[in-house]
C-alpha cells in the first residue's frame, strides 16, 4: 500500500527564551524554517504545512519562495497545542499521517525521515517516534486515527500527554541522528548546535 504523509511544521510562537526570532535566524546560505522545510522536500513529502502566528508578516515573504501551504493560528497566543489543532484541520483528507515538527529543529536529516516512512509503512502504529541513544526525538509520525483525538482535545498537558494515553500504540525506531534531540530554545543552543554540526 502508498501510503501519504504531510509534513506540520508550527513556527508561530514567540521565541521568548531566544530572544530572537528563530524561524529566521541565518542557517547557512538560508534560514532556520527554510533548512526545516528543506528536510521534509528533500525526503521526498510533498504535502508540507507551516503554521504561523506571531511575527508572522516576517515570516510570509521567506515561505512565499518555498513548496509549502500556510495557516495562520489566530490562537498562538494560547500555546502551541492551538497551532497544531490549526495544521490539522488544514491536513489533505488523502494523507494517513503527518510529521509534527517544531520550526527550530533544522538539523534532523532526510535519510531519518524516509526510515520513518518506510518503518511506519512495514509496522502502521498510531504514532512513531525516532529515538538516538533511546531518547525520544522529534518529529514523530502521527496517524490518521489519532487526528480526532487531537482536535478534540482541550489541549491540557499538550500532545506529549495525548500521545502518551494508554489507548494510543507507539512504536519507537532507533536512528542514527542526533538531530531528532537538537533544538533550539536558547542563543548559545543556536550558536553551539551551528559551530559542531555545520
Amino acid at each position: 500500500m502508498n501510503r501519504k504523509f504531510a509534513a506540520l511544521i508550527v513556527a508561530a510562537g514567540y521565541s521568548s527564551r531566544m530572544e530572537r526570532f528563530k524561524p529566521l535566524l541565518p542557517l547557512g546560505e538560508h534560514t532556520v524554517i527554510e533548512q526545516t522545510i528543506a528536510t521534509f522536500t528533500a525526503a521526498g513529502v510533498e504535502n508540507i504545512i507551516v503554521v504561523t502566528g506571531h511575527n508572522a508578516e516576517a515570516l510570509n515573504p521567506v515561505l512565499e519562495k518555498v513548496p509549502v501551504t500556510v495557516v495562520k493560528n489566530e490562537r498562538y497566543d494560547e500555546g502551541m497545542f492551538t497551532s497544531i489543532k490549526t495544521g490539522v484541520m488544514a491536513l489533505p483528507q488523502s494523507v494517513d499521517g503527518f510529521f509534527m515538527m517544531p520550526a527550530d529543529m533544522p538539523f534532523v536529516m532526510p535519510d531519518t525521515i524516509k526510515q520513518l516512512m518506510t518503518t511506519y509503512s512495514e509496522q502502521p502504529s498510531d504514532v512513531l517516534y525516532p529515538t538516538f541513544n533511546h531518547k525520544r526525538g522529534h518529529p514523530p509520525l502521527i496517524a490518521r486515527s489519532v487526528f480526532k483525538s487531537i482536535l478534540d482535545s482541550d489541549g491540557e498537558g499538550g500532545l506529549k500527554r495525548l500521545l502518551n494515553h494508554p489507548e494510543i500504540h507507539a512504536n519507537h525506531l532507533e536512528v542514527a541522528d542526533e538531530g531528532i534531540l537538537l533544538d533550539l530554545d536558547t542563543y548559545e543552543d543556536y550558536l553551539t548546535h551551528v559551530k559542531r554540526l555545520l
